[in-house]
């Protein structure tokens, strides 16, 4: 007789039930304020709701107030049209482009950012086509890996790498992995985006890091302890077992049960 499994002792179709009640909780427009993801739901056209969520994605650890000054501070320093900033200015006007610092964020990775956002605009198709193309039919870290690739082809500094992850050298890639959700997943509570339609929901991976990795290893859906590619995997396939075509929606339930109420 098969068992049905369970986590910490609570069947998965009670934690299922519990976790579906946290995303109804968290996965509304009030979410919106005061996340970075307020930064791209400031603009309309397609590209500068992909740039603008890129940058500020990329600059989302630490304090959420200090991520959302520093990435409003970059929206500034790109005229607030990122996408015809990267595209049109001159040389002269990005060497202009004024200080930034959140963190190990300064102005020479930002200038170097608008170089190759400008590169893989004019040259590779856009932000998309790059994760479309390298889309498995069960995993975007294969197309994370290669971003990772084609951001860096340009000649920079080795420590501008650092801002992009990449899960073959074992990163959760927790960034790019929200930054996916954001332009992938389709939400009617308005929050997600979901304007790449190339990609499907179902293969986003849940953005980790120390809030819903720990959350998940409290509730038992995650066992390993690093928060790593692997871990990455493990908690893919018990998210995915909740709900397979939009797995990703419990990263609302692990981030709320995370850093509102302190689970």
């Amino acid at each position: 007789m098969r068992t049905e499994r369970s986590y910490n002792g609570i069947p998965a179709a009670e934690m299922k039930q519990f976790l579906d009640e946290k995303v109804e909780q968290y996965n509304r427009p009030s979410f919106i304020e005061c996340d970075p993801i307020s930064i791209p739901h400031q603009f309309t056209k397609k590209q500068d709701i992909e740039i603008a969520g890129f940058l500020a994605a990329t600059i989302a650890w630490g304090n959420r107030k200090m991520i959302l000054r520093s990435a409003n501070r970059i929206m500034e320093l790109l005229d607030h049209s990122p996408y015809e900033f990267i595209m049109n200015s001159s040389d002269d006007e990005l060497q202009g482009v004024g200080s930034i610092v959140h963190r190990t964020f300064n102005s020479t990775d930002l200038l170097y950012f608008v170089k190759a956002l400008r590169h893989i605009y004019k040259n590779k198709g856009g932000l998309e086509t790059i994760f479309s193309a390298s889309q498995t039919t069960n995993s975007l870290q294969p197309a994370i890996h290669e971003l990772h690739k084609i951001f860096f082809e340009l000649p920079h500094e080795k420590k501008t790498e650092r801002h992009v992850s990449d899960p073959y050298k074992g990163s959760s890639a927790k960034k790019l992995n929200m930054y996916l959700r954001w332009m992938i997943r389709k939400d009617n509570k308005g929050v997600d985006f979901g304007i790449w339609d190339s990609i499907p929901p179902s293969i986003l991976s849940c953005p980790l890091d120390v809030h819903s990795g720990r959350v998940a290893r409290k509730l038992g859906l995650l066992k390993r302890k690093q928060n790593d590619v692997k871990a990455v995997a493990e908690l893919d396939r018990v998210l995915r077992s909740f709900d397979s075509e939009d797995p990703v929606k419990y990263d609302f339930a692990l981030f709320g049960l995370g850093v509102f109420e302190r689970f």
